[in-house]
């Protein structure tokens, strides 16, 4: 439960900078989809890094939660999707690695990954129920859903 609320907090927040920063109307020219990566076996390190690399996602976290959960912005002019929802912020952690900050509290898992997209919460959890995802689905508002990985 406590992992759940620290979460909760950390996409509220990424979710009210983002929606600011980008504006929740943003259309789609060109979308790279990602939910391939979000199968829930790889790791955080390996999640962010492949985004870093393509140059898809900012290098360094816009914010880093208490739990050590990191969130990076997209690159400006880069639209990326997951499971066809538009993604706004993506979350990663890896314990021990550098390309992570760590946060004041306990890491939230040895790992975690994942993305916050723009879409009801039963639409994202039926489309990944469809695909046979792993992922866990939780509501941030009616209209920010976060889609996370992390290990057991």
């Amino acid at each position: 439960m406590r992992v759940a609320r620290q979460v909760t907090k950390l996409i509220r927040v990424v979710a009210v900078v983002a929606l600011a920063s980008l504006g929740l109307l943003s259309t789609l020219a060109h979308a790279s989809a990602i939910e391939e990566q979000l199968d829930c076996k790889s790791t955080g390190h390996v999640f962010i890094s492949a985004l870093m690399q393509s140059g898809e996602i900012q290098p360094k976290p816009m914010h880093v939660e208490k739990n050590s959960i990191n969130a990076f912005r997209p690159v400006h002019g880069v639209k990326l999707t997951a499971f066809d929802f538009p993604v706004f912020v993506v979350l990663g952690y890896e314990k021990d690695d550098p390309l992570f900050k760590p946060g004041k509290g306990d890491p939230v898992a040895d790992w975690a990954y994942g993305v916050v997209v723009t879409g009801a919460s039963d639409d994202v959890r039926e489309r990944l129920r469809q695909t046979g995802s792993d992922a866990i689905v939780h509501e941030v508002t009616p209209v920010m859903t976060a889609i996370l990985c992390k290990a057991h």
